[in-house]
């Protein structure tokens, strides 16, 4: 059977595969060679799709990159590797390349997966992508609020907090959005290519307000810096560039509207002949923001004195416990690696006989058994609302 698929398999395209692969894993040409007991130049035909792959040379070279054969017969589509993206405009040492390599890796293989999907229901992601903003010659903090009204204006948000950021990330302007875990320090991976689009990997391991705050934070470079992919983790700059110092003050605008926060604080004060402690936790769950971002935003308004933060900091303030303490619960939304779209498009592939269940589980990033438990849960919520699907959280379902 493996000698039927090579005998019929586009030879240009599988020399591509075996080439992203043999640089994604750091062998060399030569290396390759002494692997399938060949010369160099055979490798070079190989990649070039100019001489064809025997199944033993396959077997060995799949071995070799850490693949299986499937990654290399199954049809599926071809895309420029992310990490070479990465390497060209990303400067990184050798401990960073190593904590991060393998969730932009993971980020890759999960979007080539969803162009997979899409390509075998013939249902594409709907783009709803806004022209890219010129922010050039504008002072950071004035671009920064025109382009958080112009996008709540285009998306239809009014200036209401945002509930399930990510779904309307994905539903109303077509990002490809995943919860990957990654090291503590890292908060987001966003990458864009002509064939996937916008796309962006958001640390698992976060709470939910700091996601909604990275969500927003690489929204921010598709608007302003598109194709400018970007790792974004705690102390990376001794300098903020002027673009990211754009990406860190998009978020309090988009998620804090002025217009707002200003009623809602006036409201509070005016009820309470103060602004409170309890206001302050109230008013940041209201808006699913950390209360230390709400303070710094109020600060920034002259609604709170300088250094408020800081002070309620040196105090001990314990902000979990206050909010237990209040009965704010903690904010709730789906963590589950794959977004909503991508489900639905496994699980009708599935049920068409277009996918096995092995392909099923290795897109849900799961093994058989959960894969199937996932897939009951998926049919039993298929015909619900909207509403009910956005509310799914497939881990803990």
């Amino acid at each position: 059977m493996a000698i039927n698929i090579l005998d019929t398999i586009d030879m240009s395209r599988l020399g591509e595969l075996l080439q992203q692969a043999r640089k994604k894993c750091g062998v060399t040409q030569a290396d390759a060679a002494k692997i399938i007991d060949a010369a160099r130049t055979t490798i070079v035909a190989i990649e070039k799709g100019e001489r064809r792959l025997k199944p033993n040379e396959l077997i060995k070279l799949a071995r070799a990159y850490g693949k299986s054969i499937s990654d290399f017969v199954q049809s599926r589509p071809v895309i420029q590797p992310f990490e070479v993206q990465f390497r060209a405009t990303y400067r990184r040492n050798e401990a960073e390349e190593a904590q991060i390599n393998p969730s932009i890796s993971h980020l890759e293989e999960l979007c080539r997966n969803y162009l997979e999907l899409e390509e075998i229901m013939d249902a594409p992601l709907p783009r709803n992508y806004p022209q890219e903003y010129e922010v050039n010659n504008m002072p950071i903090e004035a671009a920064a609020e025109s382009i958080a009204i112009s996008e709540r204006q285009r998306l239809g948000l009014g200036d209401a907090p945002i509930a399930h950021l990510r779904d309307i990330l994905e539903q109303n302007v077509g990002l490809r959005i995943f919860y990957i875990k990654m090291p503590s320090k890292y908060s987001e991976v966003y990458s864009f290519d002509e064939k996937l689009g916008g796309c962006m990997a958001i640390n698992a391991n976060h709470p939910e307000e700091r996601r909604c705050w990275s969500l927003a934070h690489g929204y921010l470079h598709f608007l302003a810096h598109r194709r400018k992919p970007v790792v974004d983790f705690d102390d990376q700059y001794q300098r903020l560039p002027e673009s990211e110092r754009l990406a860190e003050a998009f978020p309090k605008y988009f998620l804090m509207p002025t217009s707002s926060l200003l009623k809602q604080f006036n409201d509070m004060h005016r009820s309470h002949g103060k602004f409170t402690p309890t206001n302050l936790f109230t008013l940041a769950h209201y808006y699913g923001v950390s209360v230390s971002a709400l303070v710094y935003r109020l600060e920034d308004m002259g609604l709170l004195p300088s250094g408020t933060w800081d002070r309620l900091r040196d105090r001990g303030l314990k902000v979990r416990k206050v909010q237990q303490e209040l009965g704010l619960e903690a904010i709730m939304q789906r963590t589950d690696v794959t977004p909503i779209h991508y489900q639905h498009l496994a699980i009708e592939a599935l049920d068409q006989g277009l996918i096995t269940e092995g392909r099923f589980a290795s897109f849900l990033d799961v093994d058989r058994l959960e894969a199937r438990r996932l897939a009951e849960v998926l049919r039993e919520h298929s015909s619900g609302t909207l509403e009910d699907i956005t509310h799914l959280d497939l881990r803990q379902a």
